[in-house]
């Protein structure tokens, strides 16, 4: 492919001072900010300092074999990625899962940009690294890892996809009310919310939801306690569902509370909830989906899987 046909896409994110500079206007009202809530300001200069560093670099290297386009996190929604193009993420772990459920097959090469910082579990690759890598990378000859994610669909039609979880609840403090369908059973329910993880996830915020439910019996405790100690491997095509603080009571039960989802048996709830019925992904409530009572949410198998290139 020549150079000036093919497309590289480079996802960034905004560095803690940048988002200050934003709230705050100036970069002295920034430092005022810090330092009034005991903060050391020359760490974010250092962090700002490495992040333009790593960026300058990447940039350079990627102008080199294809025609560059820069994108903020905040435009992932509604970005339409090129059918072949390349995806490169420079940033956190938060940022690659935050892309890879907006592509449609595409490779995504991840980019830590201050090892020193972060740890990086999904971030193989050092700008230092790119020089070394890129002529493999644009001929797919680099192996790559298939990550599995979840697919909400409501019964209005809004679709949702997921790499590490979907939480379906409700926005505020008190509980969300709802029907729990899955594997020929049903139950009405009283809850924080159900989360429902991906392999990717299941280290994440499924873990913090199991470890204060280990009051779950018998086999179904063994299971959960061998997920929250190591999770379920991110190809895996399943996804595991948690209730979170389930309350029994006249109206509501707590026997589903916990369970798998395979691709040929999704998981269905349908809301109860006449305001603030919500789902979101990834922990990224920007792009919610409302969910009002009389709605149902169907989650499963995402037909297609993330490539992150190793």
């Amino acid at each position: 492919m020549d150079i000036t046909d093919r497309k590289i896409v480079l996802v960034t994110r905004k560095t803690r001072l940048q988002d200050m500079v934003v709230r705050y206007n100036t970069v002295e009202q920034a430092k005022f900010q810090a330092e009034h809530l005991g903060l050391d300001f020359s760490d974010f200069l250092a962090e700002e300092r490495t992040y333009a560093e790593a960026l300058a670099s990447v940039a350079e290297v990627l102008e080199r074999h294809g025609r560059l386009q820069r994108l903020d996190r905040g435009f992932l929604p509604n970005f339409l990625f090129p059918p072949g193009c390349l995806v490169v993420v420079l940033g956190q772990d938060g940022l690659v899962a935050n892309t890879l459920k907006y592509l449609d097959g595409q490779p995504l090469l991840a980019i830590n940009p201050d090892p020193a910082r972060w740890d990086g579990l999904l971030l193989p690759f050092t700008a230092e690294d790119l020089p070394k890598i890129i002529r493999e990378v644009i001929v797919n000859r680099r192996k790559h890892r298939e990550v599995t994610m979840a697919r909400v669909q409501t019964s209005d039609g809004q679709v949702l996809r997921a790499v590490n979880d979907v939480f379906i609840g409700v926005r505020s403090h008190v509980s969300a009310r709802y029907e729990i369908h899955h594997a020929g059973r049903s139950e009405r329910h009283s809850s924080s919310g159900v989360i429902v993880s991906t392999g990717l996830g299941s280290t994440g915020w499924l873990r913090s939801v199991l470890t204060g439910a280990m009051g779950v019996s018998g086999k179904v405790a063994k299971e959960a306690k061998q997920l929250r100690e190591h999770g379920f491997p991110a190809s895996d095509p399943r996804l595991v569902f948690s209730v979170r603080e389930p309350f029994p009571s006249k109206w509501s039960q707590a026997e589903m509370v916990f369970g798998q989802v395979q691709a040929n048996e999704p998981l269905r709830i349908r809301s109860l909830m006449p305001e603030n019925g919500v789902i979101f992904s990834d922990g990224i409530e920007a792009d919610a989906l409302d969910f009002r009572v009389g709605m149902e949410a169907t989650i499963g198998v995402d037909p297609s899987r993330g490539r992150l290139l190793l």
